[in-house]
């Protein structure tokens, strides 16, 4: 879609910060901030009839998208999907179990069957994704930025071989460790498949993306490295660099990925997530200029008191200090049960004490 068919951006405070530019406050938003603790979302997955009727229905997956902005003054919208859509295009058959998260009917555990697997092309496999790209960023008018996102490759592997979610990833890292050229071929796959994706967003409309490896801290020091990292400084070297006029930046957040920042920050990505069990000021030191630095609230926090809640923030923001180059945000996705207006509380509190840290 041409640029022209979308608004100028009237709220750049996000982008402005991945790139380390001077901002007036802090920009915030927060992971799965379109999700199950609200009740308008609860409402439109219940009139989609399933989670993934939801993610392939483009005027909900635009509603659900757009619920947060109007509760909240956040900087930024993040496209409603899942991270389990490629492998879902490849045909290992997706599914979802209430209490149980995904499943695939179709795991992949042998050489031949991963063999078998092809680069998915996203323009034709998951154009339902492109089409909510596309309309959310005009229902959103140059509201704020839109971020696109996909599941990193050692995160979808561990979908996809365990066949859902697992504690010990036995079936997945026996085969890292017995066949380690068939895990590489495996995430060589997929790392071609997330750059056609995050691409296919780009030109859809997304003006950032990021990379959930959800399950990275689960690797050990240097298998991190190999079978995690490399292939998302893959992916990001692949990634179409502008557009709009804008620098397109990358977010990389590896869960459990604090002892890995100065590696990470060579990957090439604008930008590091960091969970709650690393200190930020200390994260900032490390890293120096050469990324920004997004998170990172426990998001068990939200289950405090607004004032308990208000002075996590205060605590989060003094940790990073003066100057730009952080987004607020939670250390991981908020949860379920969270109160709504505890969010709230969360942004507001943002919105009020970070103009301080700024010029």
């Amino acid at each position: 879609m041409p640029d022209s068919q979308f608004a100028p951006l009237k709220n750049d405070r996000f982008l402005r910060a991945l790139a380390r530019q001077p901002v007036d406050r802090t920009p915030v938003w927060m992971m799965r901030q379109a999700g199950r603790y609200l009740p308008e979302y609860r409402a439109a997955r219940a009139k989609a009839g399933s989670f993934m009727d939801l993610c392939r229905n483009t005027e909900l997956a635009c509603e659900v998208t757009l619920q947060p902005l109007e509760r909240y003054p956040l900087d930024a919208a993040i496209l409603f999907s899942d991270i389990l859509t490629i492998p879902d295009a490849m045909g290992l058959g997706l599914y979802f179990e209430e209490g149980e998260g995904p499943k695939f009917r179709k795991p992949v555990r042998t050489g031949a069957e991963i063999g078998a697997l092809e680069v998915v092309n996203s323009e034709r496999d998951l154009d339902y994704v492109m089409n909510a790209v596309s309309a959310i960023r005009r229902e959103l008018n140059g509201r704020v930025p839109l971020i696109g996102f996909s599941g990193s490759p050692w995160t979808l592997a561990t979908y996809m071989v365990e066949g859902g979610s697992s504690r010990d990833f036995a079936r997945c890292k026996a085969l890292l460790y017995n066949q380690p050229e068939v895990m590489h071929q495996l995430l060589t796959v997929l790392a071609d498949s997330v750059i056609n994706y995050l691409n296919a967003q780009i030109r859809a409309g997304a003006q950032a993306v990021q990379i959930f490896d959800t399950w990275g801290g689960a690797l050990s020091h240097e298998a991190y490295r190999e079978f995690s990292l490399q292939y998302m400084a893959r992916i990001v070297d692949g990634l179409i660099k502008e557009a709009d006029g804008r620098p397109v930046p990358a977010i990389l957040f590896t869960k459990g990925g604090g002892q890995w920042l100065e590696a990470m920050a060579d990957s090439g990505a604008s930008a590091l997530g960091l969970d709650w069990t690393t200190d930020l000021g200390a994260a900032r030191a490390r890293v120096g200029d050469k990324v920004a630095l997004q998170g990172n609230l426990d998001p068990a926090v939200l289950y405090a008191s607004p004032e308990r809640i208000r002075s996590e923030v205060a605590a989060v923001l003094a940790s990073f200090g003066r100057g730009s180059g952080h987004i607020f945000n939670l250390g991981h996705g908020i949860t379920p049960k969270v109160d709504p207006e505890h969010a709230r509380a969360m942004i507001e509190a943002v919105v009020e004490l970070s103009p301080q840290y700024h010029d």
